[in-house]
């Protein structure tokens, strides 16, 4: 009998898997229909020795000291600040948008004062910001959306930016100095021998087994269990009984070349050429020393795996009417991108079953003991981590 069957290896499964083994010496089946741990976060040496991720490039970053000690158990670090390059009007400059963006595309030699003042002069009035169009151009205007942000949205989604909820361009910040980097987190770093590597350790316990190849539904019945952790897609798990929710998918397309670099950049993107989106070049990433070097292009689809839930207004509510079944099941707990149908970054996705972690040992000391007042008003970890509105105001 195990205490927990644990669906799915990527980092939510990994983290909790970990922390009930070893934190409280529970017996957990951690399985995935993948014949390799790690989820999308997998990497692996290719044919010719290059260190490279399957499912395109994951970089770590975060604002959580907590969140970054913690995986700091399972590797060492190689200190990395990614940095980006996008193909517009036949040249390649900053994205994020920063000073060296605007002065090279417009042949000027503007300041950070005039830029903000240039930004200011282009930006739209947009009264309430619904869309990702609207976060766009209230910011930095219309030629600039064109340029950079249209194309690229349509390519990646398969859709109009005024057609996708404000969150996703939301994410990607407009600056007036020179500031290079695509994100500005306190911790930013690779694992040091790879994804992979850390999630072996990770799950390197006695209370601990790992079935890959194995999909939840042959097992289920058969092996016993007290409670279970799913970290597949929700609406999977219910039988679509709502329908599918939909999702964007990705297709890679790996190519090694004999020559030691051929990007200008770790990452460039393509707003308004080519079908892909961007190309990556993995030794970049990880700083190995290698003859050759390897890329990936990234090409998004309707169909396949589900990687982005699609955030449409009318996709948050199919995904709540599942919620709602959710939160109803007894002895089953949802964590992770897929199981709540949220576009998380892996920090994001740890600090989740960090915080699930503390709810199940606070439930279990609770079954044991005399309750005790609950203090409310602390905000989890997650919560933490999670972009504020700028649009909600404090009630």
């Amino acid at each position: 009998m195990f205490d927990y069957l644990i669906v799915g290896a990527g980092f939510a499964g990994s983290v909790l898997a970990e922390r009930l083994a070893t934190r409280s010496n529970k017996k957990v089946l951690i399985i995935d229909k993948r014949n390799h741990m790690a989820g999308n976060a997998f990497d692996h040496y290719n044919e010719e020795g290059i260190l490279v991720h399957k499912y395109g490039p994951h970089i770590f970053h975060t604002n959580s000291k907590e969140v970054f000690e913690y995986l700091s158990n399972f590797t060492d670090w190689r200190p990395y600040e990614h940095w980006v390059l996008a193909s517009v009007d036949g040249q390649h400059v900053p994205i994020p948008i920063n000073l060296d963006t605007i002065n090279k595309l417009y042949g000027t030699n503007m300041t950070s004062f005039e830029v903000d003042a240039f930004f200011e002069s282009q930006a739209e009035e947009v009264p309430v910001i619904k869309t990702s169009e609207d976060v766009v151009v209230s910011k930095v205007g219309r030629e600039l959306y064109e340029k950079f942000f249209r194309n690229y949205t349509r390519k990646q989604w398969g859709l109009d930016p005024s057609e996708l909820d404000k969150s996703v361009t939301s994410r990607v910040p407009t600056r007036t100095n020179r500031d290079r980097r695509y994100f500005t987190d306190t911790y930013q770093a690779m694992p040091l021998h790879g994804y992979t590597k850390m999630f072996e350790k990770m799950l390197d316990h006695p209370n601990i087994k790992v079935m890959l190849n194995t999909d939840y539904h042959e097992i289920v019945n058969v092996i016993p269990f007290k409670e279970m952790i799913f970290t597949g897609p929700v609406d999977e798990y219910f039988d679509y009984k709502f329908g599918k929710l939909p999702y964007r998918s990705l297709e890679f397309k790996h190519e090694t070349l004999n020559k030691e670099q051929h990007l200008e950049a770790p990452v460039v993107n393509y707003p308004n050429e080519h079908l892909y989106t961007r190309i990556t070049e993995f030794k970049a990433l990880t700083g190995q020393q290698h003859p050759k070097t390897s890329l990936v292009y990234e090409f998004p689809k309707a169909e396949g795996d589900p990687y982005y839930p699609i955030p449409k207004p009318e996709n948050a509510e199919l995904y709540n009417k599942y919620k709602k079944l959710a939160d109803e099941t007894p002895n089953v707990h949802f964590v992770g991108r897929l199981a709540t149908y949220k576009y998380y970054n892996m920090d994001q996705v740890v600090a989740q079953a960090l915080t699930l972690y503390k709810k199940l040992t606070e439930k279990s000391e609770e079954a044991q003991q005399p309750k005790k007042p609950t203090i409310t008003g602390s905000a989890s970890l997650m919560e933490k981590l999670l972009p504020r509105d700028p649009d909600k105001k404090k009630a």
